[in-house]
């Protein structure tokens, strides 16, 4: 049997222009990046938060933020359409969203964290995930702070997934079957 699959046109994938994404809805989830010191890593998030329609991208420490040749080269124009804003410090921002009531859940290998398949995220749920440091993860401080740790589950021999990988899989995950 032969394959009759066609790959599409651009124009025939009916994406939104910058301004109708702006006016559409969005799911109630932020990211957070806690001090990411690549930036290919931070434009992807911006391209994947774009994807993905996420409320908010927060950039926080030192975090690059645009305009950024850097970020722009891995963003693709997705830090035209994504509302995000920067923090100086994670700690204070994560306070401040729990305070307008976002359950802050850490992306981090902790005791206690859930398995990423197996956490219940109630849609109603204001939901602020913290990705951390290439290096160093999430700051222990803010997963201090955090409601919940999330994990992604990993057979290989590496401990960990790179930054902009994993944000594509939490969120792919979390929002598989929730619309818009």
């Amino acid at each position: 049997m032969l394959n009759k699959m066609r790959k599409l046109k651009l124009e025939e994938l009916n994406r939104l222009s910058t301004e109708e994404f702006k006016k559409a809805s969005r799911h109630s989830v932020s990211v957070v990046l806690d001090n990411i010191r690549s930036m290919n890593n931070t434009g992807s998030a911006f391209r994947t938060c774009d994807a993905f329609r996420v409320e908010k991208l927060y950039l926080c420490g030192i975090t690059a933020q645009p305009p950024n040749k850097e970020i722009h080269k891995t963003a693709l124009g997705a830090t035209e359409s994504v509302d995000w804003e920067y923090a100086e410090d994670t700690l204070s921002l994560i306070r401040e969203l729990k305070t307008a009531g976002y359950t802050i859940c850490s992306v981090e290998q902790a005791e206690g964290s859930s398995i990423l398949g197996e956490f219940d995220f109630d849609s109603s749920m204001k939901l602020a995930l913290i990705f951390g440091n290439e290096v160093n993860g999430v700051q222990q401080e803010v997963i201090n702070e955090s409601d919940f740790c999330i994990e992604i589950p990993q057979h290989g021999t590496k401990h960990s997934f790179n930054i902009s990988v994993s944000i594509g899989i939490v969120l792919w995950e979390l929002l598989k079957n929730r619309s818009l």
